[in-house]
């Protein structure tokens, strides 16, 4: 089929022929040491989710493990749970002085946070916010740095039954209103301020500019974190410490139904109104709490986990807030840059806190890299066990220097490929039992049915890429957009039947079926009628060894149709030339082809990122296009669009 000979042009990543074991002594120690943990999940999948279900306390048991009628499903139907008590009362009872987080300010300020203290914060802030008037099925707004008010305003929010809605710090005022409109929120919680690379992002000033346009709020609870004055509204604003002052410790928990909402997270598109993912409460607990014990091989009577995301993201949701604390786990939360005062920031709080798991981005990863690893050198990171990446496709270059550099050739990396709408992790590595392949998320996780489809909706063979879709459903499936169920169908179960869930991305798998993910399936081009990866693209720039990080768009041309355009950085003790750039350009025709030769190749010392690190490919597009940009507002760099514009517009086409 025609289709079908286009869509192999999605090529496998660089042939990668290096494969790593577990070392012995972890796969002694590991949670899940035997294989065979697939093969049951899959010969009954109900039965291996309602066995982990079973980990959580119910205060009434499932009638049904789940039903499904396409596209729509139920988890757990008729059990009764509270997800508040699985993240604290558990843990308060059987080792209340355990530390539920260390937390570290950017300024240096450090706090040290037990379950015990943080569920008696819990039942404070859920008395304060019953006292405003919110209630069971009521939604709460929240717009917050990396603070630890930010997830005992979310375990308050579940404790009392209400739906939360965090809103990402670094967003402008805009997308705040949209959100908190959208859910038509009743509360919105907030800050003075927060820090970042040690200025002060002024939050109060754009929630009271986005609360101007939002007739549902009645209250605006502020947590004084950078002390500046802020503008007041009487008898609207109240000051967090104020709110929770007198309040009792103990808070009576609401008791929910296992499919009642736990939390709507708003995906972060372009254009069009934000699409409020909607998870609820007895499957997202039951998926987070599994994958982040088995995935990370939680033991956490010793683990000290540092998941180096932010709340604002699912990723800050699943596994720095409700899959650690169900799991009792002891987590880092780290609150500014990673380059704030300097470079060693990071593995000074590896070092200090002596972290044995860390989960972080390649974007991250590769940032580091070009900074150089004599900055993880000068500091002890021996207390690592464990080293994940989460957030993008990771190249395999980024992935040994991870492996390398930080956790000393000794830490199995586990890559995993999971979204906000699945609520947790889909695709990855157990680390106990999987051979690792750099740059591969490798398989599905046990009980998940994920597949690689051509156009028609058949599988395609190996070597081959395609659509990544979930041919059945899982308990951390979110259930529907906020508001809008026919866009639900629309946008991810009408392209190959009500029954199968395209995720967006490409992917192909390899001989061993092992998932190599290929980035979204709109940062695919068409290059003279051949499907170009993006991402393939990029990951061929990234291994020459003087390239620390790159990123590819596209732009139309009469010729070819779409012309390749790569951003490329180049490591610190690098610097470039007309000759470097065609070496790059020889390069990527070496590893790739010919056909995926940039067009254009543009050296720049940095690229847009939002202040969560993820390179801001909409504004390169708008850049190669010589598009009026958008909105820089959550841009971490802004300044440097200004830059990449001007180099853009001297540098002409090298071919």
């Amino acid at each position: 089929m025609a289709k079908q000979e286009d869509l192999q042009h999605i090529d496998a990543l660089l042939e990668e022929l290096r494969v790593i074991e577990p070392p012995d002594e972890f796969r002694r120690n590991a949670i899940v040491n035997d294989p065979e943990i697939y093969a049951r999940a899959e010969d009954d999948p109900e039965a291996f989710w309602a066995e982990q279900a079973g980990k959580l306390r119910w205060s009434r048991p499932w009638d049904t493990v789940m039903e499904w009628k396409p596209p729509w499903v139920k988890w757990f139907l008729g059990g009764r749970l509270n997800v508040s008590v699985n993240c604290l009362d558990v843990h308060v009872e059987a080792h209340p002085d355990r530390v539920a987080y260390y937390w570290e300010g950017e300024p240096g300020d450090r706090r040290t946070i037990t379950y015990r203290e943080l569920y008696e914060e819990v039942c404070r802030f859920a008395n304060a916010l019953k006292g405003m008037g919110v209630a069971k099925g009521d939604r709460v707004a929240m717009y917050l740095g990396m603070v630890p008010e930010l997830p005992v305003a979310m375990l308050a929010c579940a404790r009392i039954g209400a739906t939360h809605s965090v809103v990402f710090g670094g967003f402008a005022a805009e997308a705040l209103r949209d959100r908190i409109n959208d859910a038509e929120a009743k509360v919105v919680v907030t800050g003075d301020g927060a820090w970042r690379r040690g200025s002060i992002v002024a939050l109060k000033e754009n929630a009271d500019a986005a609360v101007e346009q939002c007739p549902s709020i009645e209250h605006v609870v502020v947590v004084r974190r950078t002390g500046q004055e802020v503008a007041w509204s009487s008898g609207r604003d109240v000051w967090y410490h104020d709110a929770v002052d007198g309040q009792e410790a103990t808070c009576p928990a609401e008791e929910m139904d296992a499919e009642d909402p736990l939390y709507i997270l708003y995906t972060s598109g372009t254009t069009g109104k934000p699409k409020g993912i909607l998870h609820t409460t007895g499957g997202y607990l039951t998926g987070v709490a599994t994958t982040h014990r088995l995935v990370f091989d939680i033991h956490p009577e010793t683990d000290v986990y540092w998941c180096a995301a932010d709340v604002g993201w699912v990723t800050g949701h699943s596994y720095i807030v409700y899959g650690p604390l169900a799991n009792g786990t002891t987590s880092i939360m780290y609150e500014g840059a990673p380059d704030f005062p300097d470079k060693e920031r990071w593995w000074s709080i590896v070092e200090r806190y002596k972290a044995t798991i860390l989960y972080t981005a390649p974007t991250a990863i590769r940032t580091f890299m070009k900074w150089g690893h004599e900055y993880p050198a000068r500091h002890d990171l021996s207390s690592l066990r464990l080293l994940g990446s989460v957030g993008e496709p990771i190249n395999p270059e980024a992935w040994m220097w991870y492996f390398e550099y930080v956790g000393g050739g000794r830490c199995p990396v586990v890559d995993t490929w999971w979204q906000t709408e699945t609520g947790a992790i889909m695709i990855t590595p157990l680390p106990g039992i999987t051979r690792l392949k750099p740059g591969s998320a490798t398989r599905p996780f046990p009980g998940i049915a994920a597949d690689v489809f051509d156009e028609e909706g058949w599988p395609v063979g190996a070597g081959k890429g395609g659509y990544l879709v979930l041919r059945r459903p899982w308990p951390s499936q979110f259930r529907t957009i906020y508001g809008d169920p026919d866009r639900y169908v629309q946008n991810y179960f009408s392209r190959f039947g009500a029954d199968v869930y395209l995720a967006g991305d490409g992917a192909r798998r390899d001989e061993d079926g092992y998932f190599w993910l290929l980035g979204r399936i709109d940062d695919v081009m068409n290059v003279a009628g051949h499907r170009l990866s993006t991402y393939e693209i990029e990951s061929a720039l990234v291994d020459h060894p003087a390239v620390a990080e790159s990123a590819v768009v596209s732009r139309p041309d009469p010729v070819v149709g779409e012309a390749i355009v790569a951003f490329v950085t180049l490591k610190s003790e690098i610097h470039g030339d007309e000759a470097l750039i065609v070496e790059l350009r020889e390069h990527v025709a070496t590893k790739i082809g010919k056909i995926a030769r940039p067009h254009s190749i543009v050296l720049t010392d940095d690229l847009p990122k939002t202040r969560s690190g993820k390179i801001m490919r909409r504004l390169l597009r708008d850049v190669a296009h010589g598009r009026d940009l958008g909105d820089v507002t959550t841009l971490a760099n802004a300044e440097v669009v200004t830059t990449i514009r001007s180099l853009s517009a001297e540098r002409k086409d090298d071919e």
